[in-house]
């Protein structure tokens, strides 16, 4: 009865959560430290709505969560989308984990002495404290750096290779805490560590692994059934909270009847889970939607319990030292990357800021944080408090260096910040109110744009201080050759003269080879000369009929057009991310909202379906959010 009180207080609690969470995310903060703060508040040390004891009657919760988090951890290891980029991720990973890994460890281990809940411990101890807090701080956060990527339309070399680090970052991070566990128990028991150790150790990654494989099987299967998804996710969180139980079970029977303590880390087990399904299930889309859905739920309330176990007394008189250990992680993340990026060989440009992309770190440390707040209690809620205290200063300040490493990349589009040299761009011949609009219509997607004029009145009358516009004193190719560079994709002619705009195109494809071409026509004079160029031909007057006709037969298609859509539009991405040469659609992991409606591959059309493998030049048309269009565009673009 008491657990189910508790339980009741703490909806009620994690309902006021979601909203700081929320107001938390208006003045650009972690949505997470809302949370955490929330727990915190709740908690005994400042309005005892719940006593920090209740997080023990709530650790049901606490396990389905971590097992949904390590569930997201496993899925987002997709090996196909890693291949080609395998070699940097791998080298700039086994940097970091080495330098950082030994910086922390030595740090913590230093710190030890001077802080109050370690000072009195054994020298075994104090390692076993610095060996799993340096575990822990080494976590990254994969949705925190999908959710940056996505805020400044990031897309390139640079940015596929951070989000891959970042995911198998955390992929070695379980697996060596599953190690480091192992090894910190004989240590904080003051026993030495046998022989068997390796033994044990190794029994307890593979029963991990087979377990693993035996749960992703299981996710399989559920994945399979024409359930009502509620039911599906449903099944999936009593999964997770199984494995944990399992884990438990195993470990109370192996000490009774074996005489000696098998451990498999839960951690690894739902990991592995997640990367089964996502890598050898036809289920991978299906799965990553439940898990999307089902996780905001599953962040504030692991997030809420962590804030209600949080010592804010002992919070305070450590962050003197969670600063010294932010510092010195970035350090060790600063020199692991760099050694990694230049044995890798990758650009000095990218190995120089590959540290800024680092920093960010949310769910995973604190579910580390937990873990061993709950197998060691000698360390218990203490050592939680003092990772945590690190890990919010890296949430805050993590996402603004990843925004700062993204933009310096040249890879960040933003919306009012100028694209990076190389993105797609366009120029519009003819300064007026018409292609003025247009630039700005393109630049909110994304493009570069110049709009130029042989007027030079025409430029100064419509002078816009968000649009780049130029005076070219004559269409040729002197005056316009300026205009170009390698990323010109388009070409606009709305000049007043139609001489003066066949000219423009002819010099865009045969100087340039630009063969999108767009013109709107002053009269008929030149039509067959423009349809021989191949120039998309806009007449106003058959555009307006056009657009008229399809508004009353056809409304939506029309608001599409018209950008009066706001939840979805309809655009063309061209592939040109050298990654995806040969993948398949299916594979492409692309948002359930997005529709593909044509394929452009050597000017033919194609008849796409899941099966279809990519070609670098490909032109996909696309219907979809703005916000998932952005994603695909981060995807498919180089």
């Amino acid at each position: 009865m008491e657990t189910v009180r508790i339980l009741a207080a703490f909806v009620v609690i994690c309902l006021a959560s979601h909203v700081i969470g929320g107001m938390f995310k208006r003045v650009r903060l972690p949505t997470i430290t809302g949370y955490l703060l929330a727990g915190a508040l709740a908690g005994s040390f400042a309005l005892d709505l719940l006593p920090s004891e209740a997080a023990e009657d709530l650790r049901f919760v606490d396990e389905i969560s971590l097992a949904v988090i390590a569930f997201v951890a496993g899925s987002e290891l997709f090996v196909k989308e890693l291949r080609a980029r395998l070699r940097p991720i791998l080298s700039v990973v086994g940097g970091v984990v080495a330098v950082s890994f030994a910086l922390l460890t030595a740090s913590i281990y230093a710190l030890t002495a001077v802080v109050s809940f370690t000072q009195d411990l054994s020298a075994g101890a104090r390692l076993a404290t610095a060996l799993l807090g340096a575990t822990v701080l080494l976590a990254l956060s994969p949705p925190s750096t999908i959710a940056v990527i996505k805020e400044v339309r990031a897309r390139g070399t640079f940015t596929r290779t951070v989000l891959g680090i970042t995911v198998v970052m955390d992929v070695v991070i379980i697996v060596l805490f599953a190690v480091m566990t192992s090894l910190a128990s004989p240590l904080l028991t003051d026993t030495s560590v046998s022989a068997s150790f390796v033994g044990l150790l190794a029994l307890d990654l593979l029963s991990a692994l087979g377990l693993g494989v035996a749960a992703g099987y299981l996710l399989g299967a559920v994945m399979s059934f024409g359930w009502h998804r509620f039911v599906k996710i449903g099944l999936v969180l009593a999964l997770g909270f199984g494995i944990y139980e399992l884990a438990d079970f195993v470990k109370v029977w192996s000490t009774d009847t074996l005489g000696f303590e098998v451990y498999i880390e839960p951690l690894l087990i739902s990991l592995i889970a997640g990367f089964f399904v996502t890598n050898f299930t036809r289920y991978r889309d299906e799965f990553d939607d439940l898990l999307h859905e089902v996780g905001p739920v599953v962040y504030v309330a692991f997030f809420t319990i962590t804030g209600l176990a949080l010592k804010v007394d002992l919070l305070v008189s450590i962050l003197p030292v969670a600063m010294v250990l932010f510092i010195v992680r970035a350090i060790g993340i600063g020199i692991g990357s760099t050694a990694g990026s230049v044995a890798a060989r990758e650009p000095r440009r990218f190995s120089r800021i590959t540290w800024m992309a680092l920093i960010t770190q949310a769910g995973i440390a604190l579910g580390l944080a937990r873990e061993v707040a709950v197998q060691f209690p000698v360390l218990g809620d203490a050592f939680a408090t003092l990772v945590i205290s690190v890990v919010v200063v890296n949430e805050v300040l993590g996402p603004l260096f990843l925004k700062s490493g993204l933009r310096r990349a040249g890879e960040a589009h933003e919306p009012g910040i100028s694209p990076a040299p190389g993105s797609r761009s366009a120029v519009i011949l003819g300064v007026e109110g018409q292609s003025i609009a247009l630039a700005r219509s393109l630049q909110e997607s994304g493009w570069r744009v110049i709009v130029a004029d042989t007027d030079a009145s025409h430029v100064e009358r419509l002078a816009a201080d968000d649009v780049d516009e130029r005076h070219v004193a004559s269409i040729d190719a002197a005056s316009l050759d300026p205009l170009f560079d390698d990323g010109v994709a388009a070409v606009v002619a709305m000049l007043g003269d139609d001489e003066a705009n066949a000219a423009v195109l002819e010099y865009a494809l045969e100087e340039h080879g630009i063969e999108r071409l767009v013109v709107r026509p002053v009269n008929g004079q030149h039509i067959a000369r423009f349809v021989e160029l191949g120039a998309f031909i806009v007449d106003p007057g058959s555009a307006m009929v056009s657009l008229l006709d399809q508004a009353i037969t056809t409304p939506q298609s029309a608001a599409l057009l018209m950008k009066r859509d706001p939840a979805r539009t309809v655009a063309q991405v061209e592939v040109s991310n050298r990654d995806l040469d040969g993948v398949a659609v299916r594979d492409l992991r692309l948002p359930t909202d997005v529709l593909l409606l044509e394929m452009v591959r050597d000017a033919s059309s194609v008849v796409v379906s899941g099966h279809t493998s990519l070609k670098v030049g490909d032109e996909l048309t696309m219907i979809a959010d703005p916000e998932s269009l952005d994603e695909v565009r981060v995807t498919l673009s180089a």
